[in-house]
């Protein structure tokens, strides 16, 4: 009874029920004011994970694995990581159920819904080895950001927006009033797909691999994917093409088509002819590389002489009007008596006179031995001393001895007591006529003491003249 008696005493109370209750609703409204920090006085594993953008991820955000809540995050800071870079630096507190963490664990910010609320996703490794508490989850460990519905949406701007309804404009005009030409044409494309069954069974056979054909297709999006920005600068320069194809497509580009078939067949017709031709000229250009190297060395003197030639060809009308005459008086000549015998005989002469012609000219050509004879010729008439001229006054003291230059002789000089009593004498020195290499032995020969040579020189000074031309 007395028990009785303190409870319907404190029931009794109205401040101590008050209070009571004021106790309860304080206590309820801290634990839910906390319930996203966790609750107080549990034990939890803490983590550090860097992303490079938190985009929107704020404290008190969920972290989930496999979509299940097992902790929240505490902190997002900025730091530096060197280079001029930033991330982001996120303070994890998770259950004592997800430690320890595999190393090779990924973290992905994620969208939790389409009012831009956001949580970070982890999805475990297989690494047998684990974060401890307080080491930080690297930045390479975070993937790249799924698309959010805002960043989606932003696509579509202005220039978007009126390039779709351009698109939606063009085709609603192109398909305006052809409604018997498409059920025509799904009427073909049925009878299409009746027939085209035998080809798509061979194409999905296996050996076909028409799966490797979508694989390799794969890769090659991968391959072209980092020069996107580059392909789509060059759709917005076709349509400037486009564009100006337009202006031209009627009737210009249009008779085009319609003359390209027998433009085709003619083409294939001559193609077997036309052959040869290409052949010859693809070495005609690979003959002609060495020459267009050396024509961009020589263009400075090319363009002097085309500006030296400017006057020239200015000049060439008064040369052609009196190339008229000029070329009658030929005529005249020709047609008069005994022109035609006079070429005859000229013909004749030089026809004989070319085996000697073609001995004899090399002296001059190669060995100048013409030149200097008429100028050394020169220098004798012109120089001398007090007693005269070379010509006119010449000492000469030949050596003595038997059938020396200074007596009558019997026989060339020989004479073994002096050795400067010998004949040398070469009535045919080689002067660079056919066979001879070139050689200019005339006035080159040595002279050998105490031995008489007659013919070529055993040994030469050299084999050039002064003045030689040079091959």
């Amino acid at each position: 009874m007395r028990n009785r008696s303190g409870l319907s005493g404190v029931a009794s109370s109205p401040i101590l029920v008050g209070a009571v209750t004021v106790l309860v609703v304080i206590v309820a409204v801290f634990l839910a004011y906390n319930a996203n920090n966790g609750l107080p006085f549990v034990s939890t594993y803490n983590l550090k994970a860097r992303v490079p953008n938190a985009d929107a991820l704020v404290k008190g955000n969920e972290v989930r694995i496999g979509g299940v809540r097992v902790g929240i995050v505490k902190k997002v800071v900025p730091i530096a990581i060197g280079n001029g870079e930033f991330a982001a630096e996120l303070s994890l507190s998770l259950d004592k159920s997800a430690e320890p963490l595999p190393v090779d664990s990924t973290i992905t910010v994620r969208p939790k819904s389409a009012l831009g609320l956001k949580f970070l996703q982890v999805t475990p490794g297989n690494s047998k080895k684990g974060f401890k508490a307080g080491e930080t989850i690297p930045v390479k460990a975070a993937h790249p950001e799924p698309v959010d519905i805002d960043q989606f949406f932003d696509m579509f701007d202005k220039p978007t927006r009126e390039a779709i309804r351009q698109n939606l404009a063009g085709f609603g005009n192109a398909l305006a009033g052809r409604g018997p030409a498409l059920n025509e044409a799904i009427g073909a494309l049925r009878r299409f797909a009746v027939t085209s069954q035998p080809v798509l069974k061979t194409i999905v056979e296996p050996s076909t691999d028409f799966a490797g054909f979508w694989r390799s297709l794969e890769d090659l999006s991968a391959t072209v994917a980092p020069v996107a920005e580059t392909q789509a600068s060059l759709f917005v320069a076709l349509d400037r093409t486009f564009g100006a194809f337009a202006r031209v497509s009627r009737p210009f580009i249009q008779e085009t088509i319609e003359k390209s078939p027998g433009t085709l067949t003619e083409v294939n017709a001559d193609l077997p002819q036309i052959n040869p031709f290409l052949r010859d000229t693809g070495r005609f250009f690979t003959a002609l590389r060495p020459g267009v190297k050396a024509l961009a060395e020589t263009s400075p003197i090319i363009a002097e002489s085309l500006h030296a030639g400017v006057p020239v060809l200015n000049a060439s009308p008064v040369l052609n009007a009196q190339l008229q005459p000029t070329a009658e008086a030929l005529v005249d000549f020709q047609d008069a008596p005994g022109v035609i015998t006079g070429l005859e005989l000229l013909t004749d002469t030089n026809r004989l006179l070319k085996p000697s012609l073609t001995y004899i000219v090399p002296s001059q050509t190669v060995c100048n031995y013409w030149s200097l004879t008429f100028s050394q010729i020169a220098n004798a008439a012109s120089q001398g001393n007090s007693n005269g001229n070379w010509l006119a006054f010449i000492s000469n003291a030949p050596p003595e001895g038997p059938n020396s230059e200074s007596t009558f002789a019997s026989a060339p000089a020989n004479d073994p007591a002096n050795r400067e009593n010998h004949l040398h004498y070469n009535p045919y020195p080689r002067t660079a006529a056919p066979g001879q290499e070139g050689v200019c032995e005339a006035g080159n020969e040595k002279y050998v003491a105490g031995k008489t040579i007659i013919g070529n020189a055993p040994e030469l000074w050299g084999t050039t003249t002064r003045g030689q031309v040079e091959k």
